[in-house]
């Protein structure tokens, strides 16, 4: 990619940066009836601690190629951010991955307690299925299956599937097979979630849907397959995270089945899998440069 489409791509992603920043704690407040409460502001606390917002970037700019309803995006974008950031509090919990360090400071429990951070990863998932209720226009069909797609993506179908199947993995080698199986679930079902909810909402026609669909499978493998190389190169102070933390865990990763240059070796396949998905999306009259700008990223991300 040449530095003046790097330099277009940085600019356009920083525009949504800040577009998702200003609208995330708007969201969040507008759904309580008391400003003071102390899961409101522990809420607030992890949801407004930045990060790269791949999940909400990914439905507005798929909902501004495929000219769904802006506005109904917005809303969506931000219930799906709410949705993530519900499972990172609640994953690092000592009860799941027992972590102190999220997005470069301490975690929700850490500051607030074990009990408020329950509560304010429930409280922002509430939040979020009020947020897609009320996104749904019955006159555009589309805007309800988009809503039940995001909501079955973080579910016993989809996220909570995947954090079932870790758990049970802990201290024990699996196969690749059952490997892919917990990140298609685990992680790719919330990066698939925002970009075939937009082409739902968007009432895209079945051959681009498909497309979509594959182009978000194989960059959530991706996104995974990065993570799992970024916990043994990565700097902590970089990642803004603990490293070394699934071989802590005992997990099984790419890297502990495969070796890390192998990792690398599937991180570059999968890449080729998404490339070919935007080519046929190209072919289809779409304008791709951001995505592809974005599947650049996340090949080459340090944390």
């Amino acid at each position: 990619m040449s530095s003046h489409t790097t330099d277009n791509f940085n600019a356009i992603y920083k525009d949504y940066l800040k577009e998702i920043e200003a609208v995330l704690p708007v969201f969040l407040s507008d759904g309580s009836d008391n400003p003071d409460d102390t899961v409101l502001t522990a809420a607030n606390y992890s949801l407004t601690a930045g990060g790269k917002r791949i999940r909400p970037v990914l439905l507005l700019a798929a909902a501004r190629m495929l000219s769904a309803d802006y506005s109904c995006a917005q809303a969506m974008s931000a219930a799906v951010e709410m949705i993530h950031t519900y499972s990172l509090i609640h994953d690092d919990l000592p009860c799941m991955d027992d972590d102190e360090l999220r997005r470069g400071r301490p975690t929700c429990h850490v500051v607030y307690g074990e009990a408020i951070a329950v509560l304010a990863g429930d409280a922002l998932l509430n939040r979020a299925y009020e947020i897609l209720l009320n996104s749904i226009d019955l006159s555009a069909p589309g805007s309800l299956k988009a809503a039940q797609y995001i909501a079955s993506s973080a579910g016993l179908s989809g996220m909570i599937a995947g954090q079932s199947l870790d758990l049970n993995s802990e201290g024990r080698k699996i196969s690749m097979d059952e490997l892919r199986n917990l990140h298609r679930h685990k992680t790719g079902a919330l990066i698939s979630a925002p970009l075939v909810s937009a082409a739902l909402l968007a009432e895209a026609d079945q051959k681009i849907i498909d497309y979509v669909s594959e182009y978000a499978d194989a960059i959530g493998l991706a996104f995974q397959i990065q993570d799992d190389i970024l916990d043994v190169t990565a700097q902590q102070i970089e990642l803004g995270k603990t490293v070394g933390k699934d071989a802590r865990d005992q997990k099984s990763t790419y890297v502990s089945l495969l070796g890390l240059e192998e990792a690398r070796n599937q991180l570059r396949e999968t890449d080729k899998r998404a490339r070919i998905a935007l080519a046929s999306l190209k072919k289809e009259g779409l304008d791709i440069s951001f995505l592809s700008g974005m599947t650049d990223f996340l090949l080459v991300r340090t944390w």
